[in-house]
């Protein structure tokens, strides 16, 4: 038998340090929900949401930088947003923060685009590759949060935070939408141009 080549462990790994990054993220996020609703302690939920974001960035650079990409933290990381996205909105919404219309239309936006994955998979797809305007969206989305969370405060201060974070919302929740539409432009072009797998 061949032996692997190296990219290919290096595709195989599973301990790697963006992975053990992205592990902690996924912790993270009952770590923020106990203190966003039980604890009521907004600063140091503002802190977990900083922390998540800046490690989403930096476990993408270090798997470039440290040759460390692997097949399960590329679906891995992906999965951990995903996760993000819906967990922190409910919890906005549970407390007030922000109104449910805007939540559901994040969440059905996330749930239709998990209602094309087996349309995905029956062409042998597992995804598609994500557009600037969606990692974009993203972005501003998870900017919006931890900063209309600090503009509940009673200060001038803290309501221009407010102000800025639901600029950021408006801002996110749009481009959000229109990666969607273009998601569904790449789905129906999967759909015309690539035949279906056997068994699919």
């Amino acid at each position: 038998m061949p032996a692997a080549s190296g990219s290919e462990q290096t595709q195989d790994r599973v301990l790697t340090v963006p992975n053990v990054i992205s592990l902690a993220r996924l912790g993270l996020i009952g770590v923020f929900l106990y203190l966003l609703l039980v604890a009521r302690a907004d600063g140091p939920a503002v802190v977990i949401l900083m922390l998540s974001g800046a490690s989403d960035w930096v476990d993408g650079k270090l798997a470039r930088l440290l040759n460390q990409s692997s097949a399960l933290g590329a679906l891995l990381d992906p999965a951990i947003d995903r996760l993000y996205m819906i967990a922190i909105p409910l919890a906005f919404g549970v407390r007030g923060l922000v109104p449910w219309a805007v939540i559901a239309t994040l969440l059905a936006r996330d749930l239709l685009l998990a209602a094309t994955l087996p349309v995905l998979r029956s062409r042998g797809l597992t995804a598609l590759p994500v557009t600037y305007v969606g990692k974009a969206g993203t972005f501003a989305l998870m900017s919006a949060f931890p900063l209309i969370l600090l503009g509940q405060w009673d200060t001038l201060a803290s309501r221009v935070v407010l102000s800025a974070g639901w600029g950021f919302l408006i801002w996110g929740l749009g481009m959000y939408l229109w990666a969607f539409v273009l998601y569904l432009l790449q789905v129906r072009l999967v759909v015309r141009t690539m035949p279906k797998v056997s068994g699919g």
